[in-house]
């Protein structure tokens, strides 16, 4: 399947609390605007550091009160401690009305009487700005302060701005130690001041953005920096530094003790080739761990003991790896963590920042596997989209070029077959069977595991009722416990009244499907306004065999065009024969993308093919009934 996954930008805490999803309006329609965003950073030679930001929001509209009047700022509890120095609302005549002391509240996530929060250590406080009306500006600045590095010695941090946002005054300093080894960048801002005064070193950016592009001409899904004003500061030399410094926190938690090594022997059970160990040890974490919490980034970057995690049954994705690098290296398997970066990153920035990798997974080098317990639904063996085909950092053995690998073309797809009775007065006795490989088998699994009995006993009938139609019939369910990534359905109906006879029908599944031709298709068909940019992708096969068979008092009198469809590694067929009062069609659509990313004119190219084969499966199906004559 081709994968278009939303368009995402790093506009900064401010600005994400401030527009939420306010969709991709002109310019002209933002009901708010930017009039001054601030950053500064005093940084230590220790990694601790000072942020100070302030921010002016203008509202130009009733629609922006509801955003404007309230601004959120995030921190992490354990290493960080938020101030407000100033908050007030800016009259047009030049009038503040400061935030009274009853308009802040902090949302804590703390422990029970004193202890670290097992969940999470995000604190959030919030500024309600008074006496807002449009044409007022909330005015905030406030201060973080960290009371300890991320990791020791290391600060790091890197920004975005939208183009598509109005902003008035951007201004980003940075002052740190001229000792300290660091290394920055900036794109699309403009350096006022480099220099060093009393031994520090002062660098200062400004921007504004007072003609902002539309949304729309932004058509790239897949992040990378480089496209958008921003910024980056590292102490780290390199992204194999970032890895070491996390390995010199993680690797200790991994560590065998009589309870891990009493587990991995009951997991493993008589297992006894390594590949199989690790199978059986990944699908108990996968299943038996629920993922929650921090993962990487402020305050979260050590795992917790894992006896917190067994005994909770809960851990991130550090959790994860490190419960299954103690696991794997019970039973003599070695293994790693690998940092990844689980969003829409494909190319991290060549100044090397902690937050660009934002997840943990696992690598066992002997096997040259890579796995992510934190998706229970997920085969062994294979990752994730979010992470498939990624750079990777690897605790040990790391080297820049190593990234995790791609599915594997062609494993997920679907082989549909359908058979359909047609009476005169339009009921239908058919049935269906679905054979599903690969992520979609396992996600299905997962659906009908959760449905429970009654749900499957009901669900032909509830299917069609939806519809408006009564029916009845059964679903049987194949889905070996030793293949996770393969599930096949067969299902009998019933229904009455379903074709509207004389008439026309579409052919396609008349019965749930999960990857339907006709509906990977209309997912994918090309936005006439908005033209295609660089995604993520994929892909998949999906095959499809109908028999229709006429009662004998109907006639087939029309039929789809048979079509042989490509562009590039996607092809698409559709064959129709009639024999006797027989319909038969095959029709397979065979996408193998290679992704993880498709550049826009790809994307044009494939979207022109989309276009091409949904005018084909829109083709009807005509039927006569007794008597009728083609007109």
């Amino acid at each position: 399947m081709h994968a278009f996954q939303s368009t995402a930008a790093f506009l900064g805490l401010v600005l994400s609390a401030l527009f939420p999803p306010m969709a991709a309006a002109s310019p002209e329609d933002w009901p708010v605007r930017i009039e001054r965003q601030h950053h500064a950073y005093a940084i230590e030679a220790d990694g601790r550091y000072v942020e100070t930001v302030e921010t002016a929001i203008k509202v130009l509209k009733s629609s922006g009160l509801s955003f404007a009047k309230d601004s959120s700022i995030g921190y992490s509890t354990s290493i960080q401690q938020a101030d407000v120095l100033e908050a007030y609302t800016l009259k047009p005549d030049g009038r503040r009305v400061p935030v009274p002391p009853g308009n802040f509240q902090v949302s804590s996530n703390q422990g029970r009487a004193g202890d670290s929060p097992i969940y999470s250590d995000r604190s959030r406080l919030t500024v309600v700005f008074p006496e807002l009306a449009v044409g007022d500006t909330t005015v905030l600045r406030y201060r973080l302060t960290a009371k300890a590095p991320m990791f020791d010695g290391h600060f790091s941090v890197i920004d975005s701005f939208s183009p598509a946002r109005y902003y008035g005054d951007v201004r980003v300093v940075i002052d740190a130690p001229a000792s300290l080894r660091a290394s920055h960048q900036a794109w699309h801002l403009k350096e006022v001041r480099n220099r060093v005064e009393g031994g520090r070193r002062v660098i200062e950016w400004a921007w504004q953005n007072r003609t902002p592009v539309d949304q729309d001409t932004l058509r790239d899904r897949t992040f990378d920096i480089e496209r958008y004003p921003g910024y980056a500061f590292s102490s780290f030399p390199g992204y194999a530094d970032i890895a070491r410094a996390y390995g010199e926190r993680a690797d200790a938690k991994a560590e065998v003790t009589p309870r891990i090594a009493a587990l991995a022997s009951e997991i493993s059970g008589d297992a006894g080739e390594p590949r199989e160990i690790a199978r059986r040890l990944y699908e108990w974490v996968s299943r038996e761990i629920s993922y929650a919490g921090n993962c990487i980034g402020l305050g979260a970057v050590v795992p917790r003991d894992l006896d917190v995690v067994l005994d909770n049954r809960m851990g991130d994705c550090k959790d994860h790896a490190t419960l299954l690098q103690a696991l794997l290296k019970a039973r003599g398997i070695d293994s790693t963590q690998a940092l990844v970066n689980a969003g829409n990153v494909h190319v991290l920035p060549k100044t090397p920042v902690a937050s660009m990798v934002n997840h943990v997974i696992t690598y066992v080098p002997a096997l040259d596997l890579y796995m992510d317990s934190t998706s229970s639904t997920e085969p062994f063996g294979s990752l994730p989209a979010s992470v498939a085909g990624k750079r990777v950092l690897l605790v040990h053995g790391y080297r820049d070029d190593t990234a995790t690998p791609m599915p594997q073309r062609g494993n997920d797809s679907q082989r549909m077959r359908a058979r359909l009775a047609i009476a005169e007065d339009g009921s239908v006795d058919g049935g269906v069977n679905i054979h599903i490989n690969g992520r979609m088998a396992v996600a299905a699994r997962e659906s009908f595991r959760e449905a429970g009995d009654r749900a499957r006993k009901d669900m032909v009938r509830d299917y069609f009722r939806s519809g408006g139609m009564l029916a009845d019939g059964s679903v049987r369910i194949e889905a070996p416990e030793a293949v996770p990534e393969q599930i096949t359905l067969d299902v009998d109906y019933r229904v009455t009244d379903m074709v509207v006879l004389p008439g026309g029908f579409t052919v396609s599944p008349w019965f749930m499907n999960p990857m339907s031709i006709s509906s990977i298709v209309s997912a994918q068909l090309p936005d006439p306004v908005r033209p295609a940019g660089e995604t993520d992708c994929s892909g998949a096969r999906s095959e499809e065999s109908y028999e229709y068979t006429f009662a004998p008092s109907l006639r087939i009198v029309a039929v789809p065009p048979d079509v042989s469809l490509s562009e590039g590694p996607v092809t698409y067929t559709a064959r129709h024969r009639i024999e006797d009062n027989r319909l038969i069609i095959d029709r397979t659509l065979d996408d193998r993308t290679p992704g993880p990313v498709c550049s826009a004119e790809y994307n044009t190219a494939y979207g022109r093919l989309m276009g091409l084969i949904m005018k084909n499966l829109r083709a009807q199906v005509v039927v006569l009934g007794p008597g009728a004559e083609v007109p």
